[in-house]
């Protein structure tokens, strides 16, 4: 099930604290380990609003938001889960299947509601999901520009 070859993408921390937000990148191996992910995220200390963006492979993104209660979490297209661990390890959190491998659908699967008290209410974070014609690191920016972050989003994207 496993991708053999280096996975590619970023995965970035997203923080807002006293009404400003902050971007800074995550180790690459929060593209590969969802475990990896949560654990960075839970070592930002943040009053406010703490979340990871993960765009993997150009095939799909993941949104993390650690809580005392566990993760939330955004699978961008559940069949992922049939190429990419990171993409199982969120189904299996979730503790839903995997899709059909003669399925060709793209589906989200987790919480449309993620971002919901940042300004994106999951009927508009599920328009930008169903965009398929573009690429996760786009999708992200519409998220980003949506919440508010586009400009320290896309500097960090710009430095790595």
């Amino acid at each position: 099930m496993a991708v053999k070859e280096p996975i590619t993408g970023f995965a970035v921390a997203v923080v807002r604290e006293d009404g400003k937000w902050r971007c800074s990148a995550l180790d690459s191996g929060a593209l590969s380990e969802l475990d990896a992910a949560i654990t960075e995220l839970g070592k930002l200390r943040s009053t406010g609003a703490s979340f990871g963006l993960l765009a993997v492979d150009d095939e799909f993104f993941v949104i993390v938001r650690p809580s005392p209660r566990g993760p939330s979490l955004l699978l961008s297209d559940a069949a992922a889960a049939l190429d990419y661990d990171i993409a199982a390890d969120v189904l299996d959190l979730l503790r839903v299947d995997p899709p059909d491998e003669d399925d060709e659908s793209v589906w989200p699967e987790g919480d449309l509601e993620i971002l919901a008290d940042l300004g994106l209410p999951g009927v508009e974070l599920e328009v930008i999901v169903g965009e398929v014609d573009l690429y996760p690191d786009e999708q992200l920016q519409m998220i980003a520009q949506r919440c508010g972050f586009d400009s320290e989003f896309t500097k960090l994207l710009d430095e790595i």
